[in-house]
């Protein structure tokens, strides 16, 4: 097994006040020549927007976006006709294909919205742009459980993306462990909350592990944790 530790303070940090955003690759006007993504993997940011805060109509393409909320509640718009406000627990996808537009914001004008935005690159382009939203199954307090977020074939609660990755969420209750199978041989796990030990490294929120040559990756934390696990061809 290979492995690269991404600690969350080493990211690109930018405070422009109604956005505050982290990027643990390059993105915008971050450059890291070390960190232009990993295998499928583009894009993870970390951003918490203000109240009333977001980002105004903008245009992507051949991209799958999928935003994960941790706090608060984000409202979309799209050139599909798409409204939709996403909300903890939910999963989005965005196909950007041949072209869409859209825009995010703060669908509160009172409370901040905490969320990652991930961008995986496509197996196939000039598809059908498109959008999906799922609810992901509860989690009853104290429970230590693996969800499907996203994945080509699609789940039972899981959006469907068109790349060479799946997503999943680990929730790691205090004192639990969790053992997490990797079938596409790369992995890369980004903590949402809490504190934990992946594959023997200590991890933070907000830290990222990129992990090579592995079929499986055993969590264990002491205070509990989530964290999103990206299985990579």
């Amino acid at each position: 097994m290979k492995m690269l530790h991404r600690p969350a303070d080493a990211r690109g940090k930018f405070n422009f006040g109604w956005l505050d955003t982290a990027h643990s690759f390059s993105f915008g006007d971050y450059r890291d020549p070390r960190f232009m993504g990993f295998r499928s993997l583009r894009v993870i940011n970390e951003d918490r927007l203000a109240a009333g805060g977001g980002f105004p109509t903008h245009p992507h393409a051949d991209m799958e976006i999928v935003t994960y909320i941790l706090e608060g509640a984000l409202e979309h718009k799209d050139s599909l006709g798409t409204g939709a406000v996403i909300h903890p627990g939910d999963a989005q996808r965005m196909s950007a294909g041949t072209g869409i537009r859209h825009s995010e914001f703060n669908a509160s004008k009172t409370d901040p919205v905490h969320l990652l935005q991930i961008w995986l690159v496509p197996s196939e382009r000039g598809i059908a742009p498109g959008y999906e939203q799922k609810t992901l199954p509860a989690a009853g307090a104290g429970e230590t459980r693996l969800d499907v977020i996203a994945a080509p074939e699609g789940a039972a609660d899981a959006v469907t993306i068109r790349s060479d990755a799946s997503i999943a969420r680990a929730l790691i209750a205090p004192g639990g462990s969790l053992d997490v199978p990797i079938t596409r041989g790369h992995a890369w796990l980004q903590v949402a909350r809490g504190t934990l030990v992946a594959a023997g490294q200590p991890l933070a929120q907000g830290d990222g592990l990129a992990l090579a040559e592995v079929d499986s990756v055993a969590l264990a934390s002491d205070a509990g944790a989530e964290v999103l696990v990206f299985d990579l061809g």
